[in-house]
């Protein structure tokens, strides 16, 4: 084939950085799947990719697709998701389409076309962060999304994903129905920031990513009695709140002792005053681990501990599930091309895990799938001062860019 195209990372940076300033203000990045912030990202993405002369098409569950035809098929899938959350980072997510974008439009300004079709997707709510669901729309394409989950959710303004995916186009019991477009795609490559403290601490710029841990995110219930603040001895308590509170510092010494990760970042209490004892304690637990067994491990002894700390103070425990995957290892060749990549733009070949959950972990059960990650500064993301060094992305993305090259000749 003809000489590979090089990606232009600084146009890519230049991207980002306009995507930011027409979709964050002074508490950050504002694009919340399904609102106006995520269609003015959308729009400013099909504003590019009409200067290559492409069009992006939206599939059931809400995903953009934009194919670049190359000498063959099957294609080649490259991207992320452009979402955010509320008042998240600029790169979290967005790096990973304009990565992609500036593939594009290099071999669209190229000589020759790609050896084969390359396919620049934008999966839809990666984040989950209005309904709660990670991983929406390529779930939803892997088929491993079931619309019951969401056929009851509410927002926080308690507006229903039935509702709001409408109001964008994507009807939710037919959201599966976008797996139709996997069957014209051989391999999926994805770039990211690390979201963690690992690679800039390792003064590394990029790294291959060997897979993504395994999740168990479960709602505990805890039932007590209300009772007044003042008139209620302690001993004649049933306070569901101090039950989830003891709870949460036991789930922090699981996770210590098991080698995982492991937070409780929603307390609710009710009826939530300062003059009552809370009879009702709701606490969201998000588990991870990259081994299934230590993840169940993790889960069984959350449970157990739950149970200890509410029957400690006369309470009762409910749960229901919220969300659940499997630990998901990459393809070993892609993750070799990609630990190539690394070492040829840096000099060194880096491999790690990614705790954090990717679109990539949709795809890798069907298709071969690797990431490239960059370094985020002091390991931030999720929040307004998200940041990479400006010289590691470049490095990043061009890194990026050489694995596209081997993956096309893969």
């Amino acid at each position: 084939m003809a000489k590979p195209p090089t990606i232009d990372a600084e146009r890519v940076i230049a991207d980002l950085r306009e995507l930011a300033r027409r979709t964050s203000d002074d508490a950050g990045a504002q694009r919340l799947c399904w609102g106006d912030g995520w269609r003015k990202a959308r729009d400013f993405l099909r504003e590019l990719l009409g200067e290559i002369g492409l069009e992006p098409e939206i599939d059931e569950a809400g995903n953009a697709w934009v194919y670049l035809q190359g000498g063959g098929e099957p294609a080649l899938a490259v991207g992320s998701h452009i979402d955010s959350v509320p008042n998240g980072g600029w790169l979290d997510g967005a790096l990973g389409v304009m990565g992609a974008l500036g593939v594009l439009r290099a071999w669209s300004e190229a000589d020759g076309q790609p050896p084969r079709t390359l396919a620049l997707v934008d999966w839809a709510d990666e984040e989950g962060a209005r309904f709660g669901r990670s991983l929406f729309g390529s779930s939803a394409a892997a088929g491993t999304f079931d619309p019951a989950e969401l056929a009851d959710a509410r927002d926080a303004d308690g507006r229903s994903a039935r509702e709001v995916l409408a109001e964008n186009g994507v009807d939710l019991d037919g959201a599966t129905d976008s797996g139709s477009r996997l069957e014209r795609l051989g391999a999926y490559l994805e770039l990211h920031i690390e979201q963690g403290p690992v690679l800039e601490a390792g003064g590394i710029k990029a790294a291959a990513v060997t897979g993504c841990v395994g999740v168990e995110r479960v709602r505990f219930r805890i039932g007590g009695r209300v009772s007044h603040a003042g008139t209620t001895p302690m001993h004649a308590r049933h306070d569901a709140g101090l039950a989830a509170a003891a709870a949460a510092l036991r789930v922090e010494e699981i996770a210590i002792r098991e080698g995982g990760v492991a937070t409780v970042g929603e307390i609710s209490l009710e009826p939530g005053i300062p003059t009552a004892v809370p009879g009702t304690a709701s606490l969201v637990v998000d588990l991870r681990h990259r081994d299934a067994d230590s993840l169940a491990g993790m889960l069984a002894a959350t449970r157990d501990q739950v149970q200890a700390q509410a029957g400690e103070r006369g309470c009762e425990v409910s749960e229901e599930p919220v969300w659940r995957i499997e630990p998901i290892a990459f393809d070993p060749e892609l993750v070799e091309l990609a630990s190539e990549a690394c070492e040829r733009m840096t000099g060194a070949a880096y491999e790690l895990p990614s705790g954090a959950l990717h679109d990539a972990a949709s795809m890798a059960p069907l298709l071969p799938t690797a990431m490239v990650f960059s370094p985020s500064i002091a390991g931030v993301s999720h929040a307004p001062d998200e940041d990479t060094a400006e010289p590691d992305l470049r490095t990043a993305i061009e890194t990026f860019g050489a694995l596209v090259e081997l993956g096309l000749r893969h």
